[in-house]
């Protein structure tokens, strides 16, 4: 059985928050031990023939909605929020390139001296020649998230899924951290997210993977397998599609 074989998932689009490089109760904005651990998961997933596209965001460096309810400009703060992806991008290329991956940045926001233009059929062929493409500086414009970006890259390279890597081990019907009791969700669909105000991504993200039947995959990035696993089909997190499914 060859390697691709093994994937459920050809194409992927792979939502990273910014926390995720950020070491528990640390300081520092970027760990490069977490880098480095987040990028060996990225290896061995691209290693089984995957086609594997990364976005990421900066809430570890800067985040643009936080600064503007505390009086800042909301355009600026956005913009400044879209350098700290950049940041991050190129932090994630470096290990990932250590790792012996060939590596692309593509910013939404023009950077000669850094990243390539974000070009759709560019990305593509990156991708058709197994390399890795982080996609930077959100969709380039202020007021959306980079859930948005995730969701309109993912659309826009005709990715299989999103694999939205997170704090907590998927979805759950109610704050596991409050309640205890709560349980949490193998499978459901965009309008049980929905009616149950889930909230799986911002509304408009939300809305792009469920017009363009985009699952997504919510799971914990700190299990170091679990990438792999969502690819090949693994029992892991909360799957969000057309079907529904009661909690576990």
């Amino acid at each position: 059985m060859s390697q691709t074989s093994q994937v459920r998932y050809k194409r992927v689009v792979l939502k990273l928050s910014g926390e995720v490089l950020r070491e528990p109760g640390s300081r520092d904005s970027i760990s490069p031990e977490v880098v480095q651990k987040i990028a060996s998961q990225v290896a061995e997933a691209q290693k089984l023939g995957v086609e594997l596209a990364i976005v990421i965001g900066g809430g570890n460096i800067w985040r643009g909605l936080t600064a503007s309810h505390r009086g800042m400009n909301r355009t600026t703060a956005d913009y400044m929020g879209m350098l700290a992806t950049v940041i991050n991008g190129l932090a994630l290329m470096a290990a990932l390139e250590a790792q012996g991956i060939e590596v692309r940045v593509q910013t939404a926001i023009e950077m000669q001296n850094l990243a390539e233009p974000f070009i759709v059929r560019r990305a593509t062929r990156h991708l058709e020649l197994g390399r890795v493409v982080i996609f930077v500086a959100g969709t380039g414009n202020p007021f959306f998230s980079t859930d948005t970006t995730a969701a309109l890259r993912a659309a826009e390279i005709g990715a299989q899924v999103i694999l939205k890597a997170t704090k907590v081990d998927g979805i759950y019907d109610s704050d596991p951290v409050k309640n205890p009791e709560a349980k949490r969700f193998t499978h459901i669909s965009y309008s049980d997210a929905l009616s149950r105000r889930l909230q799986v991504m911002d509304s408009t993200a939300f809305s792009l993977c469920m017009d363009n039947k985009m699952p997504i995959i919510v799971f914990d990035m700190n299990k170091p397998d679990n990438i792999r696993l969502a690819i090949t089909g693994g029992q892991v997190g909360t799957l969000v599609s057309e079907k529904s499914e009661e909690p576990q």
